[in-house]
This record gives C-alpha cells, structure tokens and sequence, in this order.
C-alpha cells in the first residue's frame, strides 16, 4: 500500500514538473549527474559519501548508490548539494 502511494506522489510531482516546467532532478528530488570527460564526475543532490579510495567511491543518492571505478580518484569538492570527483574514470554506475 505505502509502495503504491509513494509511486502515486511521484507520478503526481512528475505531471507538475512537466506542466509548469521546473527541474525533474528539484521536484523529484532526483541526482543530476555531470562528467566531463573521463576525469570529472559531478554529483549533485546526493545524500552521502559511503565509501572513498582511490579506486572507488560509492554515493547514496535516492536512486540508490551511485559507484564510480576508476584511478587515483579524488574528492576534490564537496559541499551539501553536490560533490565532484576527479581521476581517471573508469565505470560508473548505479547499484540498486
């Protein structure tokens, strides 16, 4: 029940975001997910850090955890919206 309710509230806040044309990733507070290249991946509204090595990081988001796979990977900013990680990337992918 609580499952089909929340899919509602979704399908719900997606029909607004469409109509008066806001940010789906704002109202449904969804990742937006930046690279450039493959040296810089920029995620914003992100929930945390959950795991960080030179060869992994791995970031909650409301989609799931986001890894990313790569070499001499960095965190070179992180703030409470977005968090920006430099490297060689490698892979990146959700875990759901």
């Amino acid at each position: 029940m609580k499952r089909e309710q929340g899919k509602h509230n979704t399908n719900i806040r997606s029909q607004i975001a469409n109509l008066f044309e806001l940010p789906r990733e704002i109202v449904l507070n969804l990742p937006l997910i930046s690279v450039i290249g493959n040296e810089e991946l920029i995620i914003e509204n992100y929930k945390s850090v959950v795991e960080y090595s030179e060869e992994v990081v791995r970031i909650s988001t409301s989609c799931g955890i986001l890894k990313v796979e790569g070499r001499k990977l960095n965190l070179r900013r992180m703030t409470s919206e977005a968090v920006t990680i430099t490297g060689t990337l490698t892979n990146f992918g959700f875990i759901i």
